[in-house]
């Protein structure tokens, strides 16, 4: 059994869907499980109903819905036949009628809960997963709409809950595995799951492919494969750098490092249900399916180049903390990260002295709070508009002149680094730099380590 997930632009429309089909058809005899997005922007316009709705703007956001409405229409009639065009239909107005409801609602409240983003959000996935069974069901293939809410438990945190995995495995094998027996297609739409009281959450933006990790898990799949438009990870963003390579083939270790500093192709959370698993996780091209894209593995082949690729996260703000009065005082550090963990503020990279620690995060929000009980025992300063440079390979710790590299090349371009790290983990360099330099700083790094003498033909294309 395998896990596909197609992301927005894979089922953008009637186009992408059909494209969709004939790569679902040619794996039918691995019993495929679907997993899809919502249409591409999909998401964006329902928020966007939300926040004009919030305001009072409420016709705005009923003709935002209609937009919606007709999108998914317009692919029906292209998609489905007559006979399930005249169930889908009614399936389809139901939910947008709820939608226009729940606009309704938030706009008569000025209140839009994260409870009802939610729900808001959730039609996107909701919507597209029966469109693509219906569509599926007109060429023959034998697929079953289920919805994601009857499998994927997660507790109550509205906006980023979190995933319940044993109640969530029992789910699957008790919905999910007797449509895989009957030699059905289970398509699902990602993102979306409820409590246990069954009301609809979402565990967060680009979690489609979050949801496609914890079913492949759960259901114990032989590989998840990740599809959307771009033929795998690549060693930097290409609009970047156009001579970026593809990678072949890459830890999860190395994939987790690239995915949550920046690297756009795979949702973050997206690895941790396959370590756990050991399952494979491929990242493929919808739009050139003959691709072979990247594999992600417990354990790559060996790599004689230095780095696998650079990523960079943008928007990261460094927070100073100066406390002289406690200099070598005992519970200094548990004392600063209990406030961010009152504050539910992640830090992602850190830096200390004797009195001080720097840390960077990547959300404006809360930080006032944040720092108004940091100022109880320390001053604090904080700075905005800063980047994360990320760039990963293999023990890297070991190789002699690596680091010297690193910030000769971007000394040739008089580019400041604000802070540095370098992971216990042995496959990375980390460090923070102005946002406004970021491509110059990528293109320098690039050009110095990706050069055509220093690349692995095993393990880049």
């Amino acid at each position: 059994m395998i896990v596909m997930k197609f992301g927005g632009t894979s089922v953008q429309d009637a186009d992408a869907i059909q494209r969709v089909f004939e790569i679902v058809s040619a794996r039918l005899h691995e019993q495929p499980v679907v997993v899809v997005s919502a249409m591409a922007k999909a998401t964006d316009s329902l928020l966007a109903m939300g926040r004009a709705a919030d305001a009072g703007n409420r016709e705005s956001a009923l003709e935002l819905a209609g937009e919606l409405r007709a999108r998914h229409h317009r692919a029906a009639h292209e998609l489905v036949d007559d006979e399930r065009r005249a169930t889908l239909l009614p399936q389809l107005d139901a939910d947008f009628d709820a939608l226009d409801d729940l606009l309704r609602g938030i706009a008569a409240l000025h209140e839009l809960s994260p409870r009802s983003e939610d729900r808001l959000g959730a039609y996107g996935e909701l919507l597209s997963s029966r469109l693509v069974a219906a569509a599926f069901a007109s060429r023959g293939l034998p697929a079953a709409h289920l919805d994601s809410r009857t499998c994927l438990v997660t507790d109550s945190q509205h906006t980023k809950a979190v995933p319940q995995f044993p109640e969530t495995n029992a789910k699957l094998k008790a919905n999910v595995a007797p449509l895989l027996a009957e030699g059905r297609v289970p398509v699902m739409g990602g993102f979306i799951g409820a409590n246990i009281n069954g009301i609809t959450t979402t565990i967060g933006r680009g979690g489609s492919d979050y949801s496609a990790a914890i079913f492949g898990a759960g259901l114990n799949a032989t590989r998840i494969e990740i599809w959307t438009d771009v033929d795998g990870m690549m060693t930097t963003d290409p609009r970047i750098c156009p001579d970026a390579k593809r990678i072949r083939v890459i830890s999860f270790e190395e994939a987790a490092e690239l995915a949550y500093f920046g690297a756009k192709v795979l949702h973050p959370a997206t690895v941790q249900p396959a370590i756990q698993q050991n399952i494979p996780v491929y990242i493929l091209n919808s739009n050139n399916p003959g691709c072979e894209g990247t594999r992600i593995t417990n354990v790559a082949p060996p790599c004689q180049s230095l780095f696998k690729a650079i990523a960079a996260k943008k928007r990261i703000t460094i927070i100073e903390v100066v406390a002289t009065r406690m200099l070598m005082a005992h519970g200094y550090l548990r004392a600063i990260f209990e406030i961010f963990d009152k504050h539910k503020i992640p830090v992602d990279v850190v830096s200390t002295s004797e009195v001080s620690v720097a840390l960077t995060v990547d959300s404006n929000e809360g930080i006032p709070a944040l720092a108004e009980d940091l100022s109880k025992f320390a001053d604090v300063r904080y700075e905005g508009r800063k980047a994360i440079i990320c760039m990963v390979g293999e023990s890297i710790r070991e190789k002699p002149g690596v680091a010297a590299r690193v910030f000769t090349a971007l000394a040739k371009g008089s580019i400041n680094v604000r802070m540095i790290s370098q992971g216990p983990s042995e496959i990375n360099i980390t460090f923070v730099i102005e946002e406004e330099e970021v491509n110059r700083a990528i293109q320098l790094l690039h050009g110095e380590f990706f050069q055509p003498s220093e690349i692995d033909a095993t393990v880049f294309a």
